[in-house]
């Protein structure tokens, strides 16, 4: 696949709505959308989806500074990326969209788990420490991973849909 200029522009607009999205849902404990987008993305996109996530975390640091809380950005979401890209393309499409909303999910309810190698390397931690900061996260994590099961349940297939349908037809 071959990235067109409207598909360069729909992968910048997923990254500002990951973004938009993360701040309007702040008054939320760790409920946002960026994990349901970045499956949207690396669906639809594929190998290019890592546009959009780049984009959000540099987009992140602009605006939050590029401080130590921002560096695990750039490895934490490419996980979940990497756990879609690993759906192998012969899965029965129904089980398919299952799975997405069960990576992103699972994403949700490990990302203090993903985050904290580079708070014990930053902070200096010993694995005693570090799993001490990821139990007083864990409430965090299960909100996380409840709300993005519920978003990508809801938002996931319909998403994907309508953006394939538009790059069916796209010349």
């Amino acid at each position: 696949m071959k990235l067109k200029l409207k598909d360069i522009v729909i992968l910048s607009l997923i990254a500002a709505l990951m973004t938009v999205s993360d701040f309007a849902m702040e008054a939320l404990p760790n409920i946002h959308l960026v994990g349901v987008f970045t499956v949207i993305a690396t669906v639809v996109y594929r190998k290019y989806a890592l546009l959009s996530i780049y984009v959000y975390a540099l987009i992140q640091g602009v605006i939050g500074g590029f401080n130590l809380w921002w560096l695990p950005y750039l490895y934490v979401w490419t996980i979940l990326w990497c756990a879609v890209m690993l759906v192998p393309k012969k899965t029965p499409y129904k089980f398919k969209y299952i799975l997405y909303v069960a990576l992103c999910a699972a994403h949700g309810f490990l990302f203090g788990v993903l985050y904290a190698p580079a708070q014990a390397l930053i902070f200096g931690l010993d694995l005693k420490g570090m799993i001490t900061w990821i139990a007083a996260g864990f409430t965090f994590d299960m909100i996380h991973g409840l709300g993005n099961l519920v978003l990508g349940a809801a938002l996931i297939y319909p998403a994907v849909k309508i953006l394939k349908s538009t790059n069916k037809y796209a010349k």
